[in-house]
């Protein structure tokens, strides 16, 4: 931070199905952050694992190709292991008979990897382990809102409404005696239903069945996208209702939207690839229909912005997320569908309908960041005693199993 400016380097891309999503939220995130504030590195992980850094990969065209490493300007790096160095390795540069490894100081990641390696805690868990600042949801509350399951346990817990739905791993669908009992249940909750993967986004593997057979067909299909799958209950007569929320401690919720969709759930092409030749401002969630404010009562609306709250505080989350809510109005019933976080939904749209640009909404996200930061600093990992000096004396014999 040589220039007063933070730099801020953008993870995307990885190995996931939302692979390409990821690309495309970045290239909007880096277009959205302030150059005046920030020096934005970005930093590609490509489908088969490798770490790629360089100024080309502002630019989406250069994902058109099938080797980004082969573009100029573009090189291989990784992430130091060491506290002392925060932030990225490349391989030296040989300046006469001297090789030199390029250091590039990073002060605050980005994540936009979507799904798989990046919303589910472990890019979390890595960024924990090298000791970086970053934006979004923490480990736990990353790895929660990304398993179905696990989310509708700890809201279950919490008392927040949730829909009812049977759950079941890849291992006990692909055993007969499992399978026949599995089916059974989802008979006795009832059709329609909504077979997903436990553990993904952008309504991959997501699909409606109205009977048995449909139900075989899709959840062989979920089966292989995840190793758990949940088969939930459809809500029918509702409507869909999204909140962002953001904050680490005081949580701030925005304006309430209906998104608009022919099917019962918007489509992976309804959410990413309605934007027409608009280009990245035109990509994502905000190029499907929607109308913000939601039209329902003010006290509906309250309720859903306060099961927002409650909800993330409920898994733990800091930074920001968008919750999706079943709704039926006329009943006022509301039920938590499940938690976008970091990079699952920036929600520009809803905080610019709040108030706040996208700038400022990177800025805010930013600033969450070091403060949790800061605040993880407070606690004690190094616990000093003698049980090296003792086992020393005494030998391994001596310790207990």
């Amino acid at each position: 931070m040589m220039n007063g400016k933070t730099t801020v380097g953008v993870i995307f891309g990885s190995r996931s199905v939302e692979h390409d999503v990821s690309i495309v939220t970045a290239q909007q995130v880096m277009r959205t952050l302030n150059p005046s504030r920030y020096d934005i590195v970005p930093i590609y992980i490509t489908r088969d694992g490798r770490w790629l850094t360089g100024e080309p990969l502002h630019d989406i065209k250069t994902f058109q190709g099938e080797d980004v490493l082969t573009v100029k300007g573009v090189q291989e790096t990784h992430l130091s292991s060491s506290t002392g160095h925060k932030g990225l390795m490349s391989p030296p540069l040989v300046r006469g008979f001297f090789k030199r490894q390029q250091f590039q100081k990073i002060d605050v990641i980005f994540p936009t990897v979507h799904g798989s390696h990046g919303e589910d805690g472990t890019l979390q868990g890595l960024l924990e382990m090298v000791d970086l600042p970053y934006v979004g949801t923490g480990v736990m509350a990353s790895a929660i809102a990304n398993n179905k399951v696990l989310t509708k346990a700890v809201l279950r817990d919490a008392g927040i409404p949730v829909v009812e739905a049977v759950a079941f791993t890849r291992h006990e669908w692909l055993q007969d005696e499992h399978r026949e009992r599995i089916l059974n249940e989802i008979e006795a909750m009832g059709y329609p239903a909504f077979v997903k993967p436990s553990d993904l986004g952008s309504s991959i593997g997501i699909a409606r069945v109205d009977d048995r057979e449909r139900a075989l067909l899709h959840i062989d299909i979920a089966a292989n996208f995840s190793r758990q799958v949940l088969v939930e209950k459809a809500v029918v007569g509702c409507i869909e209702i999204n909140c962002a929320v953001m904050g680490n401690h005081e949580i701030q919720t925005s304006v309430l939207e209906q998104p608009l969709s022919a099917e019962a759930f918007l489509s992976y092409e309804e959410k990413y690839m309605r934007g027409g030749e608009g280009g990245v401002k035109q990509a994502g969630m905000k190029g499907a229909d929607r109308i913000i404010p939601a039209p329902i009562s003010e006290e509906l609306t309250a309720t859903i912005q306060d099961i927002a709250r409650r909800g993330f505080m409920a898994i733990g989350g800091q930074g920001t997320a968008r919750i999706d809510f079943l709704v039926k109005p006329d009943e006022n019933e509301v039920y938590l569908n499940e938690f976008n976080t970091m990079p699952g939904s920036l929600a520009f749209y809803l905080w610019e309908a709040t108030g706040m640009n996208g700038a400022a909404v990177c800025d805010e996200l930013v600033r969450l960041a070091k403060e949790r930061y800061e605040e993880k600093r407070r606690t004690t990992f190094d616990f000093k005693n003698p049980l090296i000096e003792h086992v020393a004396r005494r030998g391994l014999s001596g310790i207990k199993k």
